[in-house]
């Protein structure tokens, strides 16, 4: 089937690589004409180039600190000059930031939530109002995880903000479908990234065996329904989290998490 984007600008970040790069490569071979944002200025800029050779649609760099508030107002404003308009919006620049709850730093806390959260809101924020103000509708892509929907250890502060994108997803159908705008979410489980790897060079292999139908998520594997949420075929989809996870999430097993936990309860227990 062949995705309907006549004419569209799409808006996204954190897309030098890993999902969000796939995302962008989708969207231009489908025609679109894409932003693409990541706070790496050369990554960004290289990132771009490649997708603009070759494909059916446009594709424009514009490096920057998605969590700082002026910069995405920027970013918007940036696509407005470069297209005309912006009718698509993915949110998908993001921190991970494992710690011991106990040993948790505000410097640490705000690192995530700035970024995850609050670049995240104002971003939607400032493209619904130029959403609004084109007339035409749109619609706004959040990027959650699968970590937003079960416990893990060692994630709670990364956790709480993939968690909340969920409600704004739920929250924001009141105040956008009056202008014809949606705004979902995906929850992506496993996926073999550059820093996925880059954090664990097991981490394929380890995941694989707790996935039910046993094979680790592409980038591609995230980025097709992505897109089809974001195409005029979903049209009348709002408010919803797409899981994309393998089945993971039906029993949620964790590596080698079992043993640890039970160690650490009988460490405590012995005390």
């Amino acid at each position: 089937m062949r995705l309907k984007f006549s004419n569209k600008v799409a808006v996204i970040t954190g897309a030098g690589k890993g999902i969000g790069f796939e995302i962008a490569r989708q969207l231009v071979n489908e025609g679109v004409s894409v932003v693409l944002n990541d706070i790496d200025q050369k990554l960004t800029i290289n990132a771009a180039k490649t997708l603009d050779l070759g494909s059916i649609g446009r594709c424009v760099a514009c490096p920057g600190d998605a969590s700082d508030i002026d910069f995405v107002k920027d970013l918007v404003n940036f696509s407005v000059t470069e297209f005309g308009h912006v009718d698509l919006v993915i949110a998908n620049a993001g921190n991970t930031l494992f710690g011991d709850f106990f040993e948790f730093t505000v410097e640490e806390f705000q690192k995530v939530v700035n970024l995850n959260l609050q670049g995240t809101f104002f971003l939607v924020q400032q493209a619904a109002r130029q959403m609004r103000k084109q007339g035409t509708g749109g619609k706004i892509l959040l990027v959650s995880s699968t970590i937003g929907l079960r416990a893990y250890p060692n994630l709670t502060t990364y956790s709480m903000t993939k968690s909340a994108l969920l409600m704004m997803a739920k929250s924001l159908v009141l105040e956008l479908s009056p202008w014809g705008i949606t705004i979902n979410a995906i929850a992506p489980g496993a996926t073999i990234t550059e820093r996925t790897i880059l954090e664990d060079p097991e981490y394929e292999s380890k995941w694989k065996e707790l996935i039910p139908l046993g094979k680790i998520a592409l980038p591609k594997d995230i980025a097709k329904p992505a897109v089809m949420l974001l195409s005029d075929e979903c049209g009348h989809i709002t408010g919803q989290t797409w899981v994309i996870d393998g089945g993971w999430t039906a029993a949620s097993p964790y590596p080698d998490f079992l043993t640890s936990f039970v160690s650490q309860r009988e460490d405590q227990n012995g005390r």
